[in-house]
């Protein structure tokens, strides 16, 4: 046997041979491939040598003692078929699995290492070429590798530009405008999302980072120091609110004793405006002054309340003389509204209006429904009244100059009731003349139209 050949061992104990040793501890050992030609490729010479063929010719393999021809060329084949059946599967992860380009590269060298030395009988072109296809395989993983290394550091880059961008606007933020609370725990987030993707995503290129953490960093800094100004300024305001609005509480409490209820209200409402004014305090001191504010003003207007109240019950009774009275007066006017007979209606009218006149004030939610009726009474009379001077007497112009004088006369004479109501301080007094002075303006106002003088 030739001493560069290493000598086989027999087949019933057979370990794998010492040229493959390296393969076998990097690529996964994997069942048989189907039965091969690979015997096909050898032949025995007289000897006893086993030759392979190649594109090159043939070359010695090696010898296997002790054997048939057929037994020493099969010996050989298998060898070659572990060997290609090695460089199918590595061949196989590189192209299905995500066995990395660097691991892909180390387990190849060792591959073509065994290749060189390989003392095997099969198609050693056939093996080179799909040796030759894992390399091209590991050459385009390389390279999508490469790229996908590339995006991932650019999606790395643009996802920390976002965190940058939206500390610096929050930085940014008018202080009045934000809402501090939120905006701090979010800054906190975005600090914790960085170092997330520090630890964890695509590295930067040291420039990248470095330009990027500087703007991070200085707008987390500027963040902070606004958040300081502002809450000292902040306490300051407290500060001036808490002494302004503790005054308006010894003012409002002053007050929630008074009887002069419109003055009283007035002020109030003046109290109220200024309150507005003032600002806020801290919260809890907010609340405790409004909840002593807002005592001394219910305090006044319950008691205010309570006069209205006992006021309504005798508006009730007005209210009750004065659907009475409507009652009467609705009788004047016949259901068409037509009235025929002006001077009775009008005799009838007047008492009627003296006792409304009289009778005072009724419930505010009622006085609109039971004014609006007499009105319309008052209304049908004077209309009647008006088209009766058209039709019988040709100096309609005159007599409701006549009329006007007696009307101005009147309304001067309840002007001077007013008058003296207003210096003898009598509230419910003025009230009651005001609006007869509105009511017989208005009637005023109509009979000088209807004498075409607006003027007299």
């Amino acid at each position: 046997m030739s001493p560069d050949v290493p000598k086989p061992t027999p087949p019933a104990a057979r370990p794998s041979p010492a040229n493959l040793a390296p393969v076998a501890a990097a690529v996964p050992t994997v069942t048989a491939a189907p039965a091969s030609d690979a015997a096909s490729f050898g032949r025995v010479t007289d000897e006893g040598v086993v030759m392979v063929r190649t594109p090159d010719g043939e070359r010695e393999v090696g010898t296997y003692p002790d054997a048939t021809p057929d037994e020493a060329i099969a010996f050989f084949a298998r060898k070659y078929d572990e060997l290609a059946g090695s460089a199918r599967l590595l061949l196989q992860r590189v192209t299905q699995t995500d066995l990395s380009t660097a691991s892909g590269q180390q387990q190849l060298a060792a591959l073509r290492t065994q290749v060189a030395d390989a003392h095997v009988v099969g198609d050693l072109a056939a093996l080179d070429g799909m040796v030759e296809q894992i390399a091209t395989a590991l050459a385009v993983k390389g390279q999508v590798e490469g790229e996908a290394r590339a995006a991932a550091k650019a999606q790395a880059a643009e996802d920390r530009e976002k965190l940058v961008v939206e500390a610096e606007a929050l930085a940014n933020t008018a202080p009045e405008r934000m809402q501090w609370k939120s905006a701090t725990s979010r800054m906190r987030e975005l600090l914790d999302e960085w170092k997330t993707a520090q630890r964890s995503g695509a590295r930067l290129d040291k420039d990248v980072e470095s330009a990027l953490w500087t703007r991070f960093s200085h707008a987390r800094n500027g963040f902070d120091k606004t958040r300081r100004n502002f809450f000292a300024k902040l306490d300051q305001e407290h500060g001036t609110a808490k002494a302004a609005k503790t005054k308006l509480v010894a003012e409002a409490q002053q007050l929630s004793t008074s009887t002069d209820w419109n003055a009283t209200a007035g002020a109030f409402k003046r109290l109220m405006g200024e309150w507005k004014k003032a600002g806020r305090a801290s919260r809890s001191e907010d609340d405790a002054l409004w909840a002593q504010f807002k005592a001394a003003q219910d305090a006044f207007f319950n008691a205010k309340d309570a006069v209205v109240a006992a006021e309504n019950e005798e508006f009730e009774a007005n209210l009750k003389v004065k659907e009475d009275l409507l009652a009467k007066a609705q009788k004047i006017v016949p259901a068409d509204g037509k009235v025929k007979d002006v001077d009775a209606a009008k005799a009838a009218l007047r008492p009627i209006q003296d006792a409304w006149d009289a009778a005072g004030k009724v419930p505010r939610k009622d006085m609109d429904r039971i004014e609006r009726g007499m009105r319309r009474i008052e209304q049908a009379v004077r209309d009647a009244e008006q088209s009766k001077w058209k039709r019988t007497d040709p100096e309609i112009t005159a007599r409701a100059r006549s009329m006007v004088e007696q009307l101005e006369k009147g309304l001067a004479d309840v002007q001077k009731q007013l008058d003296k109501a207003v210096a003898a301080g009598n509230d419910k007094k003025v009230k009651e003349l005001q609006d007869a002075l509105e009511a017989r303006s208005a009637w005023l106002e109509q009979v000088r139209a209807s004498a075409g003088d607006l003027d007299s």
